[in-house]
């Protein structure tokens, strides 16, 4: 994958502030009570991942008020990190903007804010034990950096092109939340069981999946994906299927528990995309088979 000296997208909101995490795009504030950072942060994460726990109380033990970011002004370019969030925010923003107008609808381009550890969306508070996430309700992505390096040095998955799925994973999610499809799936699940409403999280998520290898098909020339970094994405896909994550941190697997499919499924409809190049070929909703 070749993305430097690339277009950057201007809807980079950088909140990583100064100090441990480096960055200069934001200024902390309201800091007071002890905190989790290092390794402590990464063990976090991965238990918020393989469990699906809330660990809030851990990352402020003090019970006071968490350590959060605010923009400071205008984004710049700080570092080879939020280039390359960027840059891949760019190509979505090409990829969808060109989607959408074939279909004589308009791509809402989303915001995609860097944090480092915890900050505030209109979802609630974004931490790094979450993982990246979308928030419908303000149309901005989240995403703590440091998770590329959890990725690869403790799920099994990792490089440009694996960081990039990640990215284009949660664009996936704005583009349901563009064509109204989040909004229906969230309403069927407040009306379901919990096992129900897993079930079409997955269909969800696998979606999701699917968007983002249509678009890396469709940017495939412009940053020279190759197999190799197919490979890549396969490898994480299979990383963070439940049923991976589960035998990893349970040491059993509980189906009616899963939220993002299994590591096929999440491989499959990765490469059901890539290979189509439709997104109506993404349509999980409507398939007998996961």
């Amino acid at each position: 994958m070749r993305w430097r000296g690339r277009r950057t997208s201007s809807n980079v909101e950088d909140r990583r502030g100064g100090g441990a995490f480096g960055g200069r795009g934001g200024r902390r504030v309201g800091v007071r009570g002890a905190g989790i950072g290092g390794a402590g942060l990464v063990i976090l994460l991965l238990v918020g991942l393989v469990f699906g726990v809330d660990v809030t109380p851990l990352l402020d033990p003090g019970g006071g008020t968490v350590t959060t970011e605010a923009p400071s002004g205008p984004n710049r370019i700080d570092d080879e990190t939020e280039e390359f969030v960027a840059v891949v925010l760019a190509e979505t923003e090409e990829v969808w903007g060109q989607i959408f107008a074939e279909s004589g609808a308009e791509y809402v381009e989303p915001t995609l804010v860097l944090y480092s550890g915890v900050t505030s969306s209109a979802c609630g508070t974004a931490q790094s034990a979450v993982g990246p996430f979308y928030c419908p309700a303000d149309q901005r992505i989240f995403l703590d950096t440091d998770f590329f390096r959890v990725m690869e040095e403790r799920l099994g998955g990792g490089g440009d092109f694996a960081a990039a799925y990640v990215i284009a994973h949660e664009i996936g999610h704005h583009v349901q939340q563009e064509i109204g499809t989040l909004g229906e799936a969230n309403a069927m699940r407040a009306r379901m069981s919990e096992a129900e409403a897993n079930a079409v999280s997955v269909r969800v998520e696998l979606q999701a999946d699917c968007y983002a290898a249509i678009w890396a098909r469709a940017a495939r020339e412009r940053l020279a994906i190759g197999r190799d970094d197919i490979e890549e994405a396969l490898a994480t896909a299979a990383a963070i299927g439940d049923d991976a994550l589960q035998r990893q941190g349970r040491g059993v697997v509980v189906p009616d528990s899963f939220t993002h499919g299994t590591s096929e499924q999440r491989q499959r409809w990765f490469m059901r995309g890539f290979e189509s190049g439709d997104p109506a070929d993404c349509d999980t909703f409507a398939a007998e088979r996961l």
